[in-house]
């Protein structure tokens, strides 16, 4: 293990008072498992953790006592610009006193459709909903109706595209699912190309699409476009790498098979480029969905893509036989679609994306720097591009380690920071940079001492787990 620098750190705090173990009962009392999406879960976090949260305004977030914290969750990745941005606000009070959502189709569906096909070169039509799920479903049915074929392969590495059956089935959380759910439902690598051609070989004919996230952590070049997403930012369809661009790769394969490529932009888009990370790659896929930050945190999400494929959803063509698309009450409500016409003007007029991918930079090079200069840079770090970083956090060994992350979280916590994974928004600028920094500081300390005398000593409770493991 390398020398390893001790810096002072505050007393440990308990793992929450009286109050927070009430409202924590309360939570799993009236809802299951406590919250109504499992990554909120009491077991994504430190037990120190605030159980619930009243507000959030900007890049903060307040808990039921008042504690505030510099926030990186932005509500799972979904707000861009900060909490309760008064611009948006107004837009979405605008579009609730015109009624929110009426008998025929709203102006304003139309003018939010419109935008959307204007940002995205590679979307002709669109069909809204209120969350991500429902659209990447709906994607799913529009490629099999199209094709007339069975199979949707999906890369293990990317752990959720669904809760229909059709995806959950495919992971370790398979209670209640039917095996035939997800029998058509065929796994690959990303990165490899050799095992999704594997797939296509052994279903001849019989693979409607390939649905993949463009990017996370991991890109699609990892060559001289990576580095250049490291140092300047975005390529912007000028991707230098054609044999070396998995999604380049994966898109001539669905082309010569017959199949879809159906890209997941629902955490890409709208962080790595206002048209989403396929103008980054200078991917064309046949569809695409959208969601979380495209209305600022407003429950919206999109189905997308070339119009002969999305018309197998349409009632305007005689005789044709009929795809039940999506068919939802509240898709086009207009209170979000205002949220959303207003984030992109925001985009349009403020370089917003230009503002992440520089935070994100700035942010990976001081943590990084901090850790190194503590002799910590083998055992927390922060990897990937800056506009999608992983905190990484290892034992003495090197291993990635839930006790350690779990621990380093915890820290953070405790001096106002709250890092459950790493999002920030144009709200995020220099005063939080320095506050996050600060906290790193302090943080480290306690994590150098874990990293002689074991993270168990330190941490409070457990170290969060798995969302997707088949038992509690």
């Amino acid at each position: 293990m390398a020398d390893i620098r001790l810096t002072s750190s505050r007393a440990p705090a308990t793992a929450g008072d009286s109050g927070d173990e009430e409202l924590r009962a309360r939570l799993h009392r009236a809802i299951p498992g406590g919250a109504h999406t499992y990554s909120r879960g009491d077991d994504q976090f430190p037990r120190i953790a605030p159980p619930a949260l009243a507000r959030g305004k900007g890049a903060y977030v307040w808990d039921a006592d008042g504690n505030r914290y510099l926030d990186y969750g932005m509500a799972l990745r979904s707000v861009t610009l900060g909490y309760a941005d008064d611009r948006v606000n107004a837009a979405a009070a605008a579009e609730m006193s015109k009624g929110i959502g009426l008998t025929r189709p709203s102006l304003t569906e139309l003018h939010a459709a419109e935008a959307l096909i204007g940002l995205v070169p590679s979307v002709e039509m669109v069909k809204f909903a209120k969350n991500g799920s429902n659209v990447t479903t709906a994607a799913v049915k529009i490629a099999r109706a199209f094709t007339d074929r069975r199979y949707v392969c999906v890369p293990r590495q990317q752990p959720f595209f669904s809760f229909d059956d059709w995806f959950i089935g495919t992971t370790p959380v398979r209670r209640g699912i039917p095996s035939e759910f997800h029998a058509a439902t065929l796994l690959f690598d990303y990165g490899d190309p050799a095992s999704l051609r594997r797939l296509l070989d052994e279903h001849p004919g019989q693979v409607a699409a390939v649905m993949l996230e463009p990017a996370t952590a991991l890109v699609p070049c990892p060559g001289e476009c990576a580095a250049r997403l490291a140092s300047t930012g975005c390529c912007a369809g000028a991707c230098p790498s054609s044999s070396g661009n998995f999604l380049r790769v994966v898109q001539d394969m669905c082309r010569a098979d017959g199949a879809l490529l159906i890209l997941d932009e629902m955490i890409t888009g709208f962080r790595w480029h206002i048209a989403g990370a396929q103008a980054v790659f200078g991917v064309t896929p046949d569809l695409s969905t959208f969601g979380k930050a495209m209305a600022n945190g407003f429950s919206v999400a999109a189905v997308g893509g070339r119009r002969d494929v999305m018309e197998v959803g349409a009632i305007d063509r005689p005789g044709a036989e009929r795809t039940f698309l999506l068919s939802t009450t509240h898709g086009a409500e207009m209170t979000g679609l205002g949220a959303f016409l207003e984030t992109v003007r925001i985009y349009r007029e403020e370089e917003v994306v230009g503002h992440l991918w520089s935070f994100g930079r700035r942010l990976q090079r001081g943590l990084n720097e901090l850790s190194a200069s503590r002799g910590l840079g083998p055992y927390v770090r922060l990897d990937g591009p800056p506009v999608a970083l992983n905190l990484v956090a290892t034992g003495p060994d090197g291993v990635a380690s839930p006790g350690f992350r779990t621990l380093l979280v915890q820290e953070l916590l405790r001096r106002g920071v709250m890092m459950p994974w790493v999002a920030f928004s144009q709200s995020h600028g220099e005063p939080e940079l320095d506050l996050t920094l600060s906290a790193f500081e302090g943080a480290l300390g306690t994590y150098a001492s874990a990293l002689q005398d074991g993270w168990e000593r330190f941490l409070e409770g457990p170290p969060a787990r798995p969302v997707f493991r088949e038992r509690n």
